[in-house]
């Protein structure tokens, strides 16, 4: 009876762990790496675009990014972009490619990057415990309507398997964390 709870409440709490997964990727550490400049929003053909989507980034060494764009008249409009993102990378334009170093970054940089990868642990570990209470809000209200076979002791159970789902995912999301922060600090 319980997995009727905690199959929707696994998939829910999977989404925000998800998303931060998706989001340490963007997180500048000494090393290049092309998730730096994947997601930033080009104006392309009059509307934002994915820069994966018009150019082909890669990693020629450890400490630079080689941008490729499909259509060579928007080498300048990608490199303004990647100047204009707040990363700290001076795009250099050459030829129909843009490369882009990737400096380690200042002991102040990195300290403001680690608290910035945890703020946003936080944010999905808020949205973790959000789903948990929905779902046992969900629980008692199923537990106390008369017309649903839900007994009480069952209704334990589904809330004890959603603390320990919801302490799983935790523990993910601060294993990201401090995987990331350790990353960070390592340069």
């Amino acid at each position: 009876m319980s997995t009727e709870y905690v199959k929707p409440a696994r998939a829910a709490m999977s989404k925000p762990v998800e998303y931060y997964v998706k989001e340490l990727r963007g997180i500048r550490t000494g090393r290049a790496s092309t998730a730096l400049l994947e997601y930033l929003k080009v104006e392309a053909y009059g509307s934002p675009c994915d820069l994966r989507d018009l150019a082909a980034v890669s990693v020629p060494e450890s400490t630079q990014l080689l941008v490729k764009p499909f259509d060579p008249t928007l080498k300048n409009e990608i490199a303004k972009t990647i100047e204009g993102a707040d990363l700290g990378l001076n795009p250099m334009v050459e030829g129909d490619a843009i490369r882009v170093s990737v400096p380690a970054p200042s002991a102040d940089r990195r300290a403001q990057l680690a608290g910035q990868v945890k703020k946003m642990g936080e944010e999905a570990k808020v949205a973790v415990r959000n789903e948990r209470r929905d779902v046992l809000k969900q629980i008692d209200s199923d537990c106390k309507d008369k017309s649903n076979p839900l007994s009480e002791d069952q209704a334990k159970r589904a809330k004890s398997d959603i603390e320990d789902l919801t302490k799983a995912k935790i523990g993910e999301i601060e294993e990201l964390c401090s995987n990331k922060v350790t990353e960070i600090e390592q340069i």
